[in-house]
């Protein structure tokens, strides 16, 4: 795997004659360089004003594992293009010369998006260690499950031991809690090796409200004129903020062997600049060999048609519809973002037919079968959980914790089989038992209102609204919240978790291996409810082979199942390996897969 380096605005580089620092800090007529190893000031480099609001200068003495602030306006700063940070984001950044890690993934090459199954994880709760060396001792389970693609969520480093990562401030450092860089390397070169393409979650429509230092260096990385929810916007029309956050997928890229990355609420990425800071990610990213994905509640086209046809050139987005329209089917549930959806059968086929439901930023009108029928259908990411869906329940409850074993068994087969992209929220494939609660490690006053705010956030909800109920949602700022989130992993071997892992791992050999499945084209599938009730994917219209996915995520409809004696049964999610009892078909929730072949 060769990807060529790439250059960055800021930050220290090692360099022949020493250690290379650039920073932008307009508006200052004095900054230096201060290395402070071991605790001692060991001298300051002044940096010589550029163009644009640069400073820059070379250390002679300089070499790898310096540590250094800048030194501004009577005060030191840490870098915020640092590429570690030692003793956390408030400290020192730490000199590193990516040149010192030996990759051992040439031969490597990522698979392209069709055939891509996502697996998105959370580094510190996926192992015991939380750790990226920790992880590596867990990939070889990843493939024998049969996923293709780790989907790690943020890494940049962020303040306190322990957090989700969208609080993250320094965006060019792995967070030291995980490992060094060169461990997070490793994690990188293990997954390669095992044939696991790694995409990295990262956030550029804001940084955490702790450790960001981006006002003090200038008030021009903000534009007031655009608002997000977390304030003001960055200013990605001013060239050296853009460069700042247009660099950083380029050096995941280059320096980690990244393939892919989710960005993050795009929606809040606002930009009016006459090529939107979007497409140059996606123009950056694909001139590197990778490819971007989002997350974006707008659902406009505009995100992934090419750039020839006036898009931004995206490759991906997670397509949610197909989650909610799920649990509204399974649960009832109807607060919150809920209330748009209304379970029924018509809105499974039509999500299952076009990839979205619902269409721009009001989420009240469904979208035109043309406007989705010329994306492709790898271009929808789909899921049952992923870190927001189970992470912003109050208690951080699993689908599998909410429903009856059948329906989570029928819903995991749709998802798998599904001619879009699945992606399985870590642990969902054996129902782990535990939970995915939200968790932040902040100083006590700003911990003291996030725990607050957290609790508000569900009083408009029935259950919440006694006060005395909100108390009982677990404090995000607790450690015992973090750890209760850690995966079981003793839980593999037994009972329903075996079961459940060994239906995930045949429902994906099927996707693997049955050549119609394999051809995910929209012309080679159908969606239709061929029975009241009762949702059938048809696979193989532009060929004799067929696989004919027989869906009912509901139950009770005894005697509705069409004639398939022609078909032959390769599996049924209520089969008992999966932990189900082998009633007649439809008498619970059930998805069956069938197949055949046209004879002349």
């Amino acid at each position: 795997m060769q990807i060529r380096s790439a250059i960055r605005s800021q930050g220290a580089e090692v360099m022949a004659d020493g250690v290379h620092y650039r920073t932008w800090v307009p508006g200052k007529t004095e900054v230096a360089a201060i290395i402070c190893n071991k605790n001692e000031i060991a001298r300051t480099i002044p940096l010589m004003h550029e163009a644009d609001g640069y400073f820059s200068g070379i250390d002679q003495r300089g070499r790898a594992g310096d540590l250094y602030k800048y030194r501004f306006a009577d005060n030191d700063w840490p870098d915020p293009a640092s590429r570690f940070n030692p003793d956390g984001v408030h400290g020192p950044a730490r000199v590193s010369d990516p040149r010192d890690y030996v990759w051992q993934d040439r031969e490597w090459s990522c698979p392209a998006m069709s055939e891509l199954v996502f697996y998105e994880l959370h580094l510190g709760t996926f192992t015991p260690e939380g750790t990226f060396r920790g992880a590596i001792g867990r990939l070889d389970h990843l493939v024998r499950l049969g996923v293709s693609a780790i989907e790690i969520m943020p890494v940049a480093d962020f303040p306190g031991a322990r957090n989700w990562g969208y609080d993250g401030v320094s965006l060019y450092a792995p967070a030291r809690v995980y490992g060094t860089p060169n461990d997070f390397r490793g994690l990188v070169d293990a997954a390669h090796a095992r044939g696991l393409a790694v995409v990295l979650d990262v956030v550029y429509n804001h940084l955490g409200p702790d450790g960001n230092y981006l006002g003090a260096y200038s008030r021009e990385y903000f534009n007031p004129e655009h608002k997000t929810p977390w304030g003001d916007a960055f200013n990605f029309e001013l060239k050296p903020v853009r460069e700042f956050f247009a660099e950083n997928p380029a050096y995941w890229r280059s320096e980690f062997h990244i393939d892919g990355f989710r960005l993050d609420a795009t929606h809040a990425i606002l930009d009016s600049s006459e090529k939107h800071f979007l497409a140059e990610i996606a123009d950056r990213v694909h001139s590197l060999g990778g490819f971007v994905t989002v997350e974006d509640e707008r659902h406009e086209p505009l995100l992934l048609l090419p750039s020839a046809r006036g898009g931004y050139g995206l490759d991906a987005a997670w397509a949610d519809d197909f989650h909610h329209v799920v649990r509204v089917m399974l649960t009832g549930a109807r607060e919150g973002y809920y209330r748009s959806y209304k379970g029924t059968v018509g809105e499974l086929i039509a999500t299952l037919r076009d990839g979205w439901l619902l269409h721009g930023k009001a989420r009240t009108r469904e979208s035109s079968p043309n406007e989705c029928a010329e994306l492709a259908p790898e271009t929808f990411i789909f899921c049952i959980g992923n870190h927001d869906q189970i992470g912003n329940q109050a208690f951080g409850e699993r689908l599998h914790q909410k429903v009856t074993p059948a329906a989570f068994r029928a819903a995991s087969a749709l998802l798998c089989l599904v001619p879009y992209t699945p992606l399985i929220f870590m642990g969902d494939e054996w129902a782990t038992s535990a939970p995915f609660q939200f968790f932040t490690d902040h100083e006590a006053e700003l911990g003291r209102k996030i725990t607050e705010g957290r609790r508000a956030e569900f009083g408009g909800f029935a259950l919440f609204r006694d006060p005395a109920m909100r108390e009982r949602i677990p404090d995000p700022q607790a450690a015992e919240t973090f750890q209760r989130s850690k995966l079981r992993w003793k839980e593999l071997g037994e009972g329903v978790h075996a079961a459940t892992l060994r239906l995930y791992t045949e429902l994906l050999r099927l996707r693997r291996t049955i050549t119609a499945l394999q051809d995910r084209r929209r012309s080679n599938w159908k969606v239709e409810e061929t029975t009241p009730g009762i949702v059938e994917i048809v696979f193989g219209l532009t060929s004799k082979e067929k696989c004919k996915i027989v869906i009912d995520l509901v139950g009770g409809r005894e005697g509705s199942l069409p004639n398939d004696s022609e078909w032959e049964l390769l599996l049924s999610t209520n089969e008992k390996r999966f932990g189900g009892d082998e009633f007649a078909a439809l008498i619970q929730p059930e998805v069956r897969v069938l197949w055949k072949v046209e004879r002349d």
